[in-house]
């Protein structure tokens, strides 16, 4: 058990004594006691008064001295301050806590709490390759499913592949037209990158075959259009036109990307991808044999990447085999009188009493929309694994798609729909701006991961690593590459959008992975020199046998499942990452402390041989909660550095 339970256990067992009331041990408030006063955690209790009946000074100074004669191996001393009751821990406490964790290789870890949690991450589309952007879903939601595992749930890792559709036809008949057969193996070009070339290719001539559509219709000249579109781009030129949208930069631009739209649509090649996805949905054989090719080509890429990046899963779905599904929830809807229908056939939900709009599900020539397809596989995950909870890690532009899923899902009575949790992100951007997969201005992963390996291999010093093979150093190089990607792209807020800047990324001296992969090959080396004994430790049960940073790294050691849990409820790795740099500074600061030229907490020179066993063991619990806590950020560390 934690300190912290421990501490909330004896208050709750002193308020009783004192006062006679029951309190429940986790309604006590303590944070950790601020710098400037003495001792390590503070408890407020100002809410103790109303039953003691005695000012709050006086209240904590009742429950101070009952804690330390009834329970001297928890609690040493206290101190009062106003309304809070600042606590210091017995020093026993702190070196029986050392004693049974410091070897413990599975620190923190829960055992199963018989609750299983889906987290669905990644979901790539098959025209183009995973790029920066994707890092950040990808790290995040791997990251989330081991913190969660680390808290005792079960947990699939799930990955939705949107392998069909508009955005997919694109680069097939770009292939078509303009490949003359090229294939991976034929151009030696890694298969999603070959795919997502005529991606950009399609959107290059796109992009060519609008230009005059566009400069023919802010001349009045609407020959490209028909029916309804030639309706909306009169419309849209005439508003474009006028004095007071002119005037208004932000108005004329969202009126000139409608237009864009539209004159997109009028194209040939639009016109062809359309034609060609109509194929696709009609079952036509050539078509048909065409995406599987390619979209296997892109598989092939997608794992090589994956396993590059250290990312698994557990269960793989795929828009082409659950886009239909959501038709027959829709039809249960309309049963239930959940769900309308318009006069043109297409069905409709009101959401409006719930501060949302009317939403489409049904096209009224039956056609699915793509909320429709979200529907029926969030049904098919519940029937396939009846999970408590499915997290879906996608950016924050979805926060409104994913705040109507849930709300249809529970208006229907969908068994899981409470469990629904979209664990929304920021983009990521470049210190230029933001990617464009159209334009083909993204960061690629597969070259983004070899940069950081490049940059990981100029920043290290072979001169100390002399005694490596040239594939451990290729090992080596790989593990701070990534692990400055990977700690960079999880350090910050999963809510805040971010920057990426590789140039910070690998800093030995920095907010950085490097910085403590480090601190850990520092502490290894340490142990390589001195054998850890591990025989218990004898005469450190009194006030001022710990000195102030060995108690210091006992205590945040200690503070590791509080921060576990902390990261789950939250699910956000920045905790962990926060947590796991401040362990690895005091861990700096403890090695480098010097008085008199003499370094503080020698371990190999240290000053008796049970100092020397009481820095073994903590250096040692360090090295395995750094170990623990990093391999939850998808992130391994180094023996030797």
């Amino acid at each position: 058990m934690s300190v912290v339970f421990n501490i909330k256990t004896a208050t709750a067992a002193a308020i009783k004594a004192l006062f006679d009331q029951d309190i429940p041990a986790q309604d006590i408030a303590i944070n950790s006691t601020k710098p400037e006063f003495e001792g390590e955690y503070t408890i407020l209790v100002f809410p103790f008064t109303k039953f003691s009946r005695l000012k709050p000074e006086d209240t904590a100074d009742k429950l101070g001295t009952y804690l330390v004669a009834n329970f001297p191996d928890l609690i040493a001393g206290y101190n009062v301050i106003k309304g809070f009751l600042n606590l210091s821990i017995a020093e026993k406490y702190w070196v029986q806590d050392l004693q049974q964790r410091f070897n413990n290789r599975n620190i923190g870890r829960k055992p199963a709490n018989g609750k299983k949690v889906m987290v669905e991450y990644s979901s790539p589309n098959t025209n183009k390759p995973l790029h920066l952007g994707h890092l950040r879903n990808n790290f995040l939601g791997y990251s989330v499913a081991e913190i969660l595992k680390a808290n005792g749930y079960e947990v699939i890792k799930a990955n939705l592949v949107n392998d069909r559709g508009i955005h997919i036809c694109k680069s097939m008949l770009a292939w078509q037209i303009f490949a003359h057969g090229d294939t991976p193996q034929s151009t030696g070009i890694k298969g999603d990158h070959l795919v997502g070339d005529y991606y950009v290719k399609f959107e290059s001539i796109l992009k060519e075959q609008t230009a005059p559509i566009i400069t023919r219709a802010l001349e009045n000249d609407f020959r490209d259009f028909s029916g309804e579109d030639l309706d909306k781009i009169q419309k849209l030129v005439a508003a474009s036109q006028k004095p007071e949208v002119k005037a208004d930069k932000d108005k004329l631009a969202k009126i000139n990307d409608d237009i864009r739209e539209l004159a997109r649509k009028q194209t040939e090649i639009m016109q062809q991808a359309k034609i060609m996805l109509q194929q696709w949905e009609a079952g036509n054989p050539e078509v048909r044999a065409l995406w599987s090719t390619m979209n296997s080509w892109v598989y092939e890429g997608f794992d090589q990447t994956y396993k590059r990046l250290g990312i698994n899963f557990d269960k793989m779905y795929y828009e082409s085999n659950t886009y239909l599904l959501g038709k027959d929830l829709v039809e249960d809807g309309l049963r239930k009188g959940v769900l309308f229908k318009k006069e043109d056939n297409s069905v409709w939900i009101d959401l409006t009493a719930d501060g949302l709009d009317e939403k489409l599900l049904l096209r009224g020539d039956g056609t699915s929309v793509y909320i429709t397809q979200d529907l029926g596989t969030a049904r098919l995950k519940y029937e396939d694994f009846h999970m408590d909870r499915s997290v879906y890690v996608v950016a924050d532009e979805q926060n409104y798609h994913f705040k109507v899923l849930q709300l249809i899902l529970q208006k229907m009575q969908e068994p899981g729909a409470d469990g629904i949790y979209h664990l929304s992100y920021g983009m990521v951007e470049l210190p230029h701006g933001r990617m464009k997969s159209r334009e083909g201005t993204v960061v690629d992963a597969d070259d983004l991961i070899d940069e950081m390996i490049v940059t990981a291999k100029e920043k290290t010093s072979v001169e100390k690593l002399h005694d490596l093979t040239g594939d451990q150093l290729d090992g080596l190089y790989e593990m701070i590459g990534l692990g400055g990607l990977k700690f960079f792209l999880l350090r910050v807020d999963p809510k805040k959008k971010m920057v990426f800047d590789p140039k910070e990324s690998i800093d030995l001296h920095g907010f950085t992975a490097t910085y403590i992969q480090y601190g850990h090959a520092r502490i290894k080396s340490i142990l390589r020199d001195v054998a850890p004994d591990v025989t218990k430790l004898e005469g450190y049960c009194h006030k001022g046998s710990l000195l102030p940073l060995e108690k210091e790294l006992i205590l945040l050691n200690e503070q590791y499942e509080t921060i576990l849990e902390e990261a789950a409820k939250e699910m956000s790795p920045s905790v962990i990452a926060n947590y796991i740099y401040n362990l690895t500074q005091t861990f700096n600061s403890f090695y480098a402390a010097k008085e008199d030229g003499i370094y503080t907490y020698a371990v190999r020179n240290a000053e008796s041989p049970e100092k020397q066993k009481l820095r073994t063991q903590i250096i040692m619990l360090t090295a395995n909660t750094i170990t623990a806590a990093m391999k939850l950020l998808g992130i391994n560390v180094p023996e030797k550095m």
